[in-house]
């Protein structure tokens, strides 16, 4: 199948080359993802690793911080075989050559030591200054999934795609684009379309239909019954939680909630409260809108409609976390030029 035009990949073909080029015979190859890895994240360094071993048969370590927490994730990387190892515990001075997917240097949703210097990013949210330090960088924030990068090299360099590397790619891009419905681009489109004939169609189906424990649809009913609504604004509090990810899972969810364009979502995780940012409007910068609610608290990124943060440390105590959470809310909607109001409860029991 031929979507692309050859000049279509030409940046693409460009950079790749000469990264190849310049990692040859380096030596030992770390790829590290954005905590809690994501399709995206999870596909991005996968697709990397695969392209280092073709086109110059030195083997990389994929590295995450975190835990793959949802359930779709988890099966994900059964399924794929998607090899990982934790970030913690790993001499990452050992490796001669570090890489970054789907993060960027000292962004706050990373575990990458910040005095490791890191030589390749490849991302898709908006640049960084701390991406100055690194001698490679390509930064698409017009794009819609980092995958669809590394899918644009992968054919650029003429290196075939197996089932489940196409698999895992197509996965990425459907789920972080929303099946095209969510900040894509031109290239996303094609990259999808060009996947999916490709793709295991029972591996996706497991994907998108795991098996959940009892302890994930308590979740919907804490978000659920500690969400407010301020207007078109919906704010939820998960306290302490398991899994990081349900944050960003019942974001989502209540984000269809009618005559809701925003959700704000928050929960405590380890030490650290986790921040999910969803709008159903274009014009709102969601990765500036939370960095501006958690200036001085933490550290946020994201794109137009999309965003996330984290605040550390995050006291374990409910009325600390209540306390927390009035100051968020009073910060996004001054932030949104909406009124400050107490809320009206989601549902009433």
């Amino acid at each position: 199948m031929r979507i692309f035009e050859p000049s279509a990949l030409q940046r693409s073909r460009e950079f790749s080359s000469q990264f190849i080029e310049w990692l040859r015979g380096k030596g030992t190859v770390l790829i590290v993802t954005h905590d809690h890895p994501d399709p995206d994240s999870l596909a991005t360094a996968m697709a990397l690793k695969h392209l280092i071993l073709v086109k110059t048969g030195q083997r990389a370590t994929v590295a995450y911080g975190g835990v793959v927490g949802r359930g779709e994730n988890r099966v994900m990387v059964e399924k794929l075989e998607i090899e990982l190892v934790p970030l913690e515990g790993l001499d990452v001075h050992q490796y001669q050559v570090v890489c970054m997917v789907d993060t960027q240097p000292r962004a706050g949703n990373n575990s990458l030591p910040a005095d490791c210097k890191v030589d390749l990013v490849i991302d898709h949210h908006p640049p960084r200054e701390s991406c100055r330090e690194c001698r490679w960088v390509d930064v698409r924030d017009d794009y819609g999934a980092s995958a669809t990068i590394l899918f644009e090299y992968l054919l650029a360099q003429e290196v075939s795609l197996c089932t489940k590397l196409a698999t895992i790619l197509f996965y990425a891009i459907k789920s972080e684009t929303q099946d095209l419905g969510r900040e894509w681009s031109p290239a996303d489109r094609l990259a999808y379309l060009y996947l999916l004939p490709l793709s295991n169609n029972r591996i996706l189906f497991d994907i998108i239909h795991p098996e959940v424990p009892r302890e994930y649809f308590a979740a919907f009913s804490h978000a659920i019954r500690n969400a407010r609504t301020f207007g078109d604004v919906l704010v939820f509090n998960l306290y302490n939680i398991d899994n990081p990810d349900i944050v960003a899972e019942m974001a989502d969810f209540l984000l269809r909630v009618d005559q809701v364009k925003i959700v704000l979502g928050m929960g405590r995780y380890q030490d650290a409260e986790i921040l999910s940012f969803r709008t159903l409007l274009a014009d709102i910068r969601a990765g500036e809108v939370m960095q501006a609610v958690v200036a001085g608290l933490g550290t946020a990124g994201g794109h137009g409609m999309i965003a996330g943060g984290q605040i550390r440390p995050a006291a374990p105590e409910l009325s600390a976390q209540s306390d927390l959470e009035e100051i968020l809310i009073e910060r996004l909607l001054h932030c949104l030029n909406r009124p400050v109001s107490p809320g009206r409860p989601l549902v009433i029991t």
